[in-house]
This record gives structure tokens, sequence and C-alpha cells, in this order.
């Protein structure tokens, strides 16, 4: 067997034998080092590539452990806050290296293979290439979406490039083998383009990272029921096209402007079929696991395969309220405490005594022990502690705002509870972040949805008959109904309180009454909105 040769300012694999031992002892126990290590492999092979069917070999070996290694890197930085710290973005760019070497590598396979183009296997060579261009293509784009990341300039031009290379040599759908993502089925570039597009019409920055991992995941699966063709007759544009030569996604046809030989559209008659069918599988008591769509809940998948459904069969999605561009600072209050404070206009404080205290009031009950009156109400957190950031608001309807900031701030996550004081009011409402990127200037954009009805910060605790002060008091917030858009009154509560048929004491001003808690309404990273029936 022939051996790794290293030299002290490189690595050099010339053959198979030498790249498979280098492989084999990755301590896959330790993704950081694993990675730094697998970079180092991609690098070597960049800078003195074997022979193409060699390079092609090598890079085969190595998507198993690189999909391994990346995705545990890549968990450092997922369903973070935003704007990421700097390790988190360090890792960001490790990730985003791994897989740019990756493409890189493939296509220059796909150039040393050219010469080849006589050689009977030269087909299945390069559609396995460009294949491979396409999926590392496509995870740069899956890791800004995953990291909430705006995409940086010419990424869909490279992918859109790939793609015509497929279609230019013919092999666009000619089937190949991915055991990486399917053993059960063979897949082709078109699917592998296809899956891309899907993703980014599903609106990848306002969904989590869960759903993002889903959406991929059925994408892959159902992309082969998806052609793609040219578009020849003007007079019969589809209302959504693929235009080759610019770097843009899918996008809504410009029948202002003539669609030039590059432009392409989907056929996703057969996916609408698809997800219909799933939707009646899913209500007839199959469970996702057995059709194949994951662990989740049956009642979970619904929900996404709704919100799917129009994006994946290009049906146009109006909006339920008309927005309008507006021009002010809209402020922002973050954490739970601060939005209670500034929502209730006063400091959250306890009814009880003994039984309130937390482990940090303890500790300064202990140390100023000579001046604490433990029959005192207990006031939490001081109103001066509580910071509000400023936003530009960039537009906004009746139910959300499109929101902008390019100063430093508190983080924010995707779905966290805000409260947001608009521009053109003086009351802070209760609102979700709903839409959520950072740009490459770390600057944030931000889209909210306001939740229905004027609020009231209120104390809620656990009801128990027996020891009525057993349980301390927390803040919560009560939202009354609102008849003109359906709305029924609800509660929202700190994450994890809830339980079906719960019986909660609420406590607001002067009045104290007991509620049992229905059903979720609405889940967020840090609450949920519950509906209530007053007992």
């Amino acid at each position: 067997m022939a051996e790794m040769t290293v030299d002290t300012n490189r690595l050099s694999f010339p053959d198979i034998p030498s790249g498979s031992a280098y492989l084999a002892r990755l301590p896959l126990a330790n993704p950081a080092a694993s990675e730094q290590q697998l970079l180092q492999f991609l690098e070597a092979l960049l800078a003195d590539p074997p022979p193409a069917d060699t390079l092609l070999s090598l890079l085969e070996q190595a998507r198993v452990p690189l999909c391994f290694v990346e995705e545990e890197m890549a968990r450092r930085y997922h369903n973070k806050p935003l704007p990421l710290g700097k390790e988190e973005r360090s890792n960001f760019e490790l990730v985003l290296s791994a897989w740019e070497l990756m493409r890189n590598a493939y296509e220059r396979c796909a150039q040393m293979a050219e010469p080849m183009a006589k050689d009977p296997q030269f087909f299945g060579l390069v559609a396995t290439v460009l294949h491979r261009c396409i999926y590392y293509a496509g995870m740069v784009i899956l890791e800004h979406y995953r990291a909430r990341r705006e995409l940086p300039a010419g990424v869909w031009a490279d992918l859109h490039g790939y793609f015509a290379k497929a279609e230019e040599w013919g092999v666009s759908c000619m089937p190949i083998e991915d055991g990486l993502e399917n053993n059960l089925q063979s897949t082709h570039c078109a699917a592998a383009y296809v899956t891309l597009l899907l993703i980014d019409v599903a609106s990848p920055y306002s969904n989590s990272v869960r759903n993002l991992n889903l959406i991929r995941r059925w994408a892959g699966m159902w992309a082969p029921l998806v052609s793609v063709h040219e578009v020849s007759d003007d007079l019969e544009a589809p209302p959504y096209i693929i235009e080759l030569q610019k770097d843009s996604p899918l996008h809504a046809t410009n029948t202002n402007e003539n669609i030039g030989v590059d432009a392409r559209g989907l056929d996703t008659s057969r996916l609408g079929l698809q997800i219909s069918h799933m939707q009646s599988q899913l209500r007839q008591r199959l469970t996702p696991s057995q059709l194949g769509l994951g662990e989740e809940t049956s009642s979970y998948v619904l929900g996404l395969l709704e919100h799917l459904a129009r994006p994946w069969t290009q049906a146009a999605s109006p909006r339920r309220f008309r927005r309008f561009a507006a021009v002010g600072k809209a402020r922002i209050a973050v954490s739970f405490e601060a939005i209670h404070f500034y929502v209730s206009g006063a400091d959250f404080v306890q009814s009880d005594a003994a039984s309130a205290y937390s482990r940090g009031d303890f500790d300064k009950l202990f140390t100023f022990r000579d001046n604490a009156n433990p029959n005192a109400a207990l006031a939490l957190r001081a109103s001066q502690d509580y910071p509000v950031d400023e936003w530009a608001v960039i537009n906004h309807s009746a139910n959300g705002f499109r929101l902008a900031r390019t100063v430093a701030g508190q983080k924010i996550a995707h779905s966290q509870l805000l409260s947001i004081c608009p521009h053109d009011g003086d009351t802070f409402l209760l609102a979700q972040a709903s839409w959520l990127m950072e740009e490459s200037d770390s600057s944030l954009l931000l889209g909210i949805s306001v939740l229905p009805g004027s609020p009231k910060g209120i104390a809620a605790r656990q009801h128990d008959p027996l020891e009525p002060g057993r349980f301390r008091f927390m803040r919560a917030f009560l939202l009354p109904p609102v008849s003109a858009i359906d709305e029924e009154a609800s509660l929202v509560l700190p994450k994890n309180i809830y339980q079906a048929s719960q019986i909660m004491d609420l406590q607001s001003e002067a009045q104290t009454f007991s509620v049992r808690l229905k059903r979720i309404l609405l889940r967020g990273v840090d609450f949920d909105r519950v509906s209530f029936d007053i007992l």
C-alpha cells in the first residue's frame, strides 16, 4: 500500500490508498480537530490534484465524514440569537469553507474530465461531478439560511452555471446515486437544483432550523416530481421563472420585459398532487414516520405542509393585510421582564413574601440581612435595568412591521417574544420575531408579527387549593378578545408552563381570579400563547 506523502509545508495524495488512509485516521469524536484535517485534505487535493477518476473517488470517500463533522460544527451557531458572537461567526465561516472547498474540488474534477469526452464513461462521471457541484453550492446557500445570514453575491449565479453545464452536456436528468441523501432512489442534477429552488421559495428566514431541516428533506424527496423546462412562448409565460444568467433564484415573471433564452420554468403540478396526498394520508391517521416525513407529530407536519402548499405549487399568496412604507423609529423591548415592565408601566412585585424569593434574591437578603425586612413586598427588578433598542421602520401593515437596525443592540432570536412601541404610537404591544436575518455588515433585518389585542401585564401562578401560597407568581400577559378578526381572549405565558386543563391563578391590579388553560394558539422560542376559560 502506498504511504501518504507528508511534506513540512503541505500534504499530498497522489493515489486512492494514501487519501483513504488519511481519512481513516480522522478523530471523528473531536469534530473541531476533524474539520481542520478535512480542510487540509481538501486544500491538498486542490493544490496538487491526482487524475480525475482518483480525485473523484477521494472526494466521494470524504463526503460522509465531512457531512457528519460539519453538522456537528454547525450546531454551535444554529438557533442562536443574532447578531452571532465572535466564536459563532468563526464556526460559521469554517463550515462555509468546507462546503466551498468541496464544491471547488468537484469543479476542478469536472474541468479535468472534459478531455475525456469520447470515453464511454464520461457522461456518467460528469453527471456525478456536476450533481456534487450543485449539491455543495446548495449547501453554501442552505448554511446561510440556517445561520440567518445574508446570501453573498454570486451564489445563485454559481448554482445556475452548474445546472446550465449539465443541460449543455445533456446529463441534467441522467440518474446517479447519492447515498448521502437517499439510499432508496436515484437522483439527478435537475432534482438537486430544484431542491434548492424549493427551499428558497419556502421563506427560509421565517422558518426555524427544525423546519428548514424538514423542508430540505421533503424538497429532496419530491424534487424529482418537478420538471425544469425552457420558456419559449412569451404569451404563455409561467408566473415564476429562473433566469440562468442572473444572480437570483426563482422569481415572479416581469411581464414588462422580454423573456430571454436563459429563462426556465418549473412544472410543479405533480408536486401539488403529492402534497395533497400526504395531507390526506395524515388526516386518515397515518403517522409522518410511516409516510417517510420524519418523526414529528401529525399536527406539526400538517401545519408545515399547509405552509408549503402555496409556494411549492407556485400559487399566489395574497397578503392578509396591505403593507405601507413608513419612516420613523420603533422601540423594541426584548426580555420577558422588560416587556412586562413596558406593557404594564410598573415594576413587577410579588404579593407573597417568604415563598417568593429566587436564589439571587435570597443571596441579596443574606448578604444585607440586617437591613432586610422579610415581610416587605419584593420588587424583583428596577425599571432602569431594562434597555430599549431603536429600530428604523421600513414598512408596516395592520399586523406586523419590517424593521432594520444598523447599530449594536440586544440579541434577538427567531420566534422570540418582543414588545414594540410603533413609530406612530406611545404604547407597547406584544409581538413575535417572525423573520430575521443578519446582513454581511452585522446589521439586522427583522420582521415581527403583532399579537392581537391590547396586552395587559398580569401575574400568574399555578393553582394549589390546599396551599394557596405554595407557588410563586410569574410575569404573564392577558390579551383581550378581538371580535373583528375572530380572535379569542388568551394568555401569554413563559415557555414550558402550559399544561392542558391546568388551573392557574391570575392577579391583575386588585383582582384575583382563576382560569383553566385550554389549548396552545401560538408557540414561540420563549413563550406560549394559550386560550382559557374563566372559572
